[in-house]
């Protein structure tokens, strides 16, 4: 595999695929990750605003509140509901029409399903809600009566689950939240409730994840804005209670966790693990509306113009730290980094909604815009070049640890982009603090200036001791981006610590003596000796540097900007089984404690 490390939040190279151009993500030493072309492909236009999009096979349907779709540069009658080629834009013959807006999009085996404000479709009586043959365009028999307007549709479980601002299916009251049989059309008895709006619905995991407006789900007070339920009983999952800050406008789900668009003060993407811990928060300032999942990439959507560079925002959304253009569309990786995709969409209300295709490599967004990069795309745009997971090697493992200090939660703690819940916490010492310094696209951690005698300032910050830490004999690889100015540089400064070279071993990267050179560290915990990798070049510079530490059964190496610097010998059998917490900016807060002087940013941690 290339390794692509670089100084900066969002690396990336350009390559060609299939002619089309794809930006290849390599973060923190993650395996690859292909990002869309932020070129828009061939596609129709609308004279509508478009709600709702889905994908089957190399299918587009799309569902709004227009009534002619132009493809080639011919106007075609579709009442708020179309369907087109993936690959090539053409426009396709199904044509079913609603006679109001389509809000909702779901699509599960031969049948397109649409909720949203129409009582008929085709002509025929369809009260809100749709089943319609994803060929011929003619309804299928689901059929019922929803007092209410639905918002969200999803398909799991043998179920098409719907959510909005509903009282009652049928005569049966329902609470903001119905289900249906997909092999009868039948009402199904499933029926959790919420006190307000449902605006997102998604599954995964053998959950129904919930967003809204509610602050309560089946009368639980702790279940604020995002819940997730039973699948088929609508019994609350205690679990999972992540408590948004704000509405939440849209979600997605996946193996790895759960993605949250929200409104507010500006706007938020917000990822949280299956247990409803945060990983990465990205801050807009406008409403984040949409937002999809496809590579290990996530692609956000909503009316914002700028991305906030750290998690602060102020009046009217207002960036107060910083900002970079990200015109109604956005892109973060695995780790919460922004990265450098960047259509540039236009329209105020912009982005409603997006969908992604894993087989085709490829995102949809419609909404209201009409210029996507410069390009005329009235309300629908698609975006492709990712390699279709089939045709990709299988990625490495992810980091079981991983931090770019441009989110915190409640309490000031530090997010672990790895989705492994590694929170890193602050301890100081002599009036030691947290300082932030603006870094490409976020922000990286200051730590106290240079300073001698025992009353100087100390700042550590420290992740609980936890078994997938320790690396065992296993391979290990680690690092982080650093800045170090000559007058920075002391004795020994720790840039990041696991464990001591005794009781249970460590590993270890830090900077060696004035001259700035850093180092590698490892010691098995039955020997007294530290195994060191010594870079023969200094980054006492005031420049950016990633520093990675690489040990490959027997062999020690420290790569500085992507090259190898220097390797050492180690045990083939040396084990590191530290109980002591991680730590960066040094080893404690004692005045011995090797404090760093400099800038630290994308630290991380990968074992295997």
């Amino acid at each position: 595999m290339l390794n692509l490390r670089k100084s900066g939040k969002s690396l990336v190279r350009r390559t060609l695929i299939v002619g089309v151009a794809t930006v290849v993500v390599a973060a923190g030493g993650a395996a690859l990750a292909e990002v869309v072309s932020p070129d828009p492909v061939t596609s129709p236009s609308f004279n509508g605003p478009v709600y709702a999009v889905a994908y089957r096979g190399s299918t587009v349907y799309v569902g709004g509140n227009f009534t002619t779709a132009n493809a080639g540069g011919k106007k075609v009658a579709r009442t708020r509901l179309a369907a087109f080629d993936a690959q090539t834009g053409a426009l396709l013959p199904w044509s079913p029409s609603a006679d109001a807006n389509v809000r909702a999009l779901a699509v599960e085996g031969d049948v397109v399903y649409a909720a949203g404000d129409f009582d008929t479709v085709n002509g025929e009586p369809r009260d809100a809600v749709a089943g319609i043959d994803a060929t011929s365009g003619q309804a299928t028999a689901l059929r019922h009566t929803v007092l209410g307007q639905p918002n969200a549709l999803v398909t799991g479980a043998g179920r098409l689950y719907v959510g909005g601002r509903i009282t009652a299916v049928d005569g049966v009251p329902r609470a903001n939240l119905a289900a249906f049989t997909l092999a009868t059309g039948a009402l199904d008895p499933w029926a959790p409730t919420t006190d307000d709006s449902v605006n997102a619905l998604a599954f995964a995991g053998e959950r129904v994840y919930l967003g809204g407006r509610f602050h309560k789900v089946n009368g639980v007070r702790s279940t604020l804005r995002l819940g997730a339920v039973d699948p088929a009983t609508g019994v609350l999952d205690r679990g999972f209670l992540p408590k948004p800050v704000s509405q939440v406008f849209a979600l997605a789900a996946d193996a790895t966790g759960v993605y949250a668009a929200l409104g507010g003060l500006g706007g938020r993407a917000v990822a949280y693990t299956h247990a409803g811990e945060t990983r990465w928060t990205r801050v807009f300032d406008g409403d984040a509306q949409a937002i999809a999942e496809l590579d290990g990439t996530t692609y956000v959507g909503g009316h914002f113009d700028k991305a906030c560079t750290t998690s602060n925002n102020g009046v009217k959304g207002v960036c107060t730290d910083g900002s970079v253009p990200r015109g109604k569309l956005a892109a973060i990786d695995s780790q919460g980094n922004l990265l450098d995709w960047s259509p540039q969409a236009n329209g105020v209300a912009g982005t409603r909604q997006l969908a992604t295709s894993a087989a085709l490599g490829a995102i949809s967004a419609v909404g209201d815009f009409t210029v996507v990069g410069s390009v005329s795309r009235k309300r629908y745009v698609q975006f492709a070049g990712v390699t279709p997971h089939a045709e990709r090697a299988t990625a490495a493992a992810d980091h079981v640890a991983s931090y770019n200090f441009d989110t915190t939660i409640a309490d000031g703690t530090f997010d672990d982009g790895s989705a492994h819940g590694h929170l890193l916490r602050a301890v100081t010492r002599n009036g030691g603090k947290i300082t932030l310094t603006p870094h490409g696209t976020g922000q990286a951690l200051t730590f106290p200036a240079k300073c001698t005698g025992a009353d100087c300032p100390r700042l550590v910050l420290q992740a609980a001791d936890t078994p997938d830490l320790n690396p065992g004999t296993r391979n290990l690889r680690y690092g982080a981006a650093v800045l170090l100015a000559p007058a920075e540089t002391a004795g020994g400064e720790n840039i990041l610590q696991k464990g001591y070279s005794t009781g249970g071993g460590q590993y270890k990267l830090q900077v060696d003596g004035v001259s700035g050179k850093p180092s590698c560290g490892m010691a098995g915990g039955s020997e007294t000796a530290v195994h060191i990798a010594r870079s023969r070049q200094s980054i006492a510079d005031g420049k950016w540097h990633t520093l990675e530490c690489r040990r490959t059964g027997p062999t020690l190496s420290i790569v500085v900007d992507g090259l190898v610097q220097a390797s050492e010998a180690v045990p083939a059998n040396l084990a590191v089984a530290s109980a002591q917490p991680f730590s960066i900016g040094g080893k404690g807060v004692g005045a011995d404690n090797d404090q760093f002087h400099g800038s630290v940013d994308d630290v991380w941690i990968h074992i295997g």
